[in-house]
């Protein structure tokens, strides 16, 4: 989480008071040009400087996008990783959630590799069909390195320890043994930043487009 200066000031009524303020201008200026609805980023998952989910808050900020645009639908996210996905499940139209294979854990001080196999997301997606009726989809499919510092101050060879184009491909077909059918891929700005250097990203990415 990125709390600005000026909203730390702020009592927590104020702050929510704000949020609710600029998801009313967000969606009715934008609600004629998305597919859904993202509210928060893995509300439920305690990573970072965040503060504590206000589980009401957060169903008020649901209902006011709903209000203000009842023809799209609204995900809550989830990691895909450490979760059985039943919270976010409650309260969305859809279950958005991760998929990321090698990331630096600063709490273990390396690289971690995730032991979950395509097999445990597909049972979570049918658990939560079959008790909720819910879709889940993946909005996170890692296709970029995930290091000890942000991108770009990450050199090209700490960024090779989490994303080479092997581990690209790797990651495509662990996605593919899911059987889910939808993935919005992390890391279109980085293949693009590195045409010049590593066309390979590029080129593979294509594939799955063209």
């Amino acid at each position: 989480c990125h709390i600005p200066d000026w909203a730390k000031l702020l009592s927590k009524e104020e702050r929510e008071q704000a949020v609710l303020a600029y998801l009313d201008n967000i969606v009715n200026r934008y609600k004629n040009s998305v597919s859904f609805w993202q509210v928060e980023n893995e509300p439920f998952f305690p990573f970072g400087n965040c503060p504590k989910t206000d589980v009401n808050f957060l169903r008020e900020e649901v209902a006011l996008v709903k209000q203000i645009d009842p023809a799209h639908p609204v995900i809550i996210t989830d990691t895909g990783e450490f979760s059985l996905w039943l919270k976010p499940s409650k309260i969305g139209d859809i279950v958005g959630t991760t998929m990321y294979s090698k990331v630096w854990l600063k709490e273990l001080n390396s690289y971690f590799l995730s032991p979950f196999p395509p097999l445990s997301y597909y049972l979570r997606a049918k658990l939560i069909n079959w008790v909720y009726g819910k879709k889940v989809q993946c909005l996170e499919l890692q296709a970029e390195p995930w290091g000890p510092v942000l991108l770009y101050d990450l050199p090209l060879l700490e960024q090779e320890k989490s994303m080479d184009i092997y581990q690209f491909k790797k990651n495509i077909e662990f996605a593919k043994k899911t059987g889910w059918d939808t993935f919005y891929l992390w890391g279109v700005e980085w293949w693009y930043q590195m045409k010049s250097q590593k066309p390979e990203f590029w080129e593979e990415a294509k594939k799955l487009f063209i």
